[in-house]
């Protein structure tokens, strides 16, 4: 009779190995897996252009928006006490109109609503485009100070998370 004594323990050592194996790729999908910001340049309503590579350094939130979206409004007044809570400690905000929103509108909005962060107009929708094809508003994005999306908000945010958010990444170094 064949003793198979002997292969019971390389095939626990492959079953182990395998596990290990997994347990790394899982880690890597659920950790090492930020993005970078893309790169791009924003047309802000006062006609000046922003790059990404102005903003670095920088741990900013990058808000997509309409004037149609009643969450978007509803969230506003959250979105200002939180760009006023960070604004001076090297920190920034952009608000991105969807191409839809008629720039009337928008200009009108933050005009009324004494806005204080940074308004974009994206008519064409390539900014959209280039943040993962944005189309549910509000989506809203957290960037680091090395360019690399910490969360992505579908909705209105948790605010006193997006807080503790902030705070970390601006207490981390560069």
């Amino acid at each position: 009779m064949t003793d198979i004594s002997n292969f019971k323990f390389p095939v626990s050592k492959a079953l182990a190995a395998l596990l290990v194996v997994i347990l790394a790729i899982t880690a890597y999908m659920a950790f090492g897996r930020t993005k970078a910001v893309p790169d791009a340049t924003y047309v802000l309503t006062s006609g000046r252009k922003l790059t990404t590579a102005d903003l670095r350094g920088k741990v900013y939130l990058v808000d997509f928006w309409a004037t149609s979206c009643a969450t978007c409004i509803k969230e506003m007044p959250q979105m200002i006490q939180t760009y006023n809570r960070f604004k001076g400690a090297n920190f920034d905000f952009i608000a991105i109109a969807m191409n839809y929103d008629p720039p009337a509108y928008v200009t009108n909005y933050a005009n009324t609503r004494h806005l204080p962060f940074r308004i974009v107009m994206d008519t064409d929708g390539s900014l959209a485009r280039k943040f993962f094809n944005v189309e549910m508003t509000p989506t809203t994005y957290l960037v680091d100070k090395n360019g690399k999306i910490l969360k992505r908000f579908l909705g209105e945010p948790d605010f006193a998370a997006l807080d503790r958010m902030i705070s970390d990444a601006l207490a981390q170094s560069t």
